[in-house]
């Protein structure tokens, strides 16, 4: 597996790809709120098995935080670390632009993993794209 920070057009495109086939055709996630007005000030992420787009995700600086967005993992790559892998590939990312703390909204079903990973709960529940969420941040 690669990790990359999207350079191209191409590894956008790769990026997007894996998040419309978690977001939209398996969480039912509206096509139009998928992609949004802030890609243009992200930095996105792609990962790779060979020349196959399996993870992807994005992060913002938003309060001299990094905001960490899009992480999604296609079905068949879960449960082997590259979830866990992408987002330590982020949080250096973050290091290197001399951020302190990312934050995330998390799905519900997605708590447990940002917990093993440091995150702590800061919101109450909230739902947003009709999909439960709060609100995690991590000091880095």
């Amino acid at each position: 597996m690669v990790i990359k920070v999207v350079e191209s057009k191409k590894e956008l495109d790769d990026a997007f790809k894996v998040r419309y086939t978690v977001f939209v055709e398996e969480q039912n996630v509206p096509a139009d709120l998928e992609i949004d007005e802030h890609e243009k000030d992200a930095i996105h992420f792609v990962a790779y098995d060979h020349s196959t787009p399996v993870a992807a995700g994005r992060i913002r600086v938003l309060d001299q935080k990094a905001k960490v967005e899009r992480i999604c993992v296609l079905r068949s790559y879960r449960k082997t670390g590259l979830g866990q892998e992408l987002m330590n590939t982020i949080e250096k990312q973050a290091k290197k632009l001399e951020l302190s703390k990312t934050k995330l909204n998390a799905q519900l079903t997605a708590v447990g993993f940002y917990k093993k990973l440091g995150y702590e709960t800061v919101s109450g529940e909230f739902m947003d794209a009709g999909i439960p969420h709060v609100t995690m941040t991590k000091e880095l």
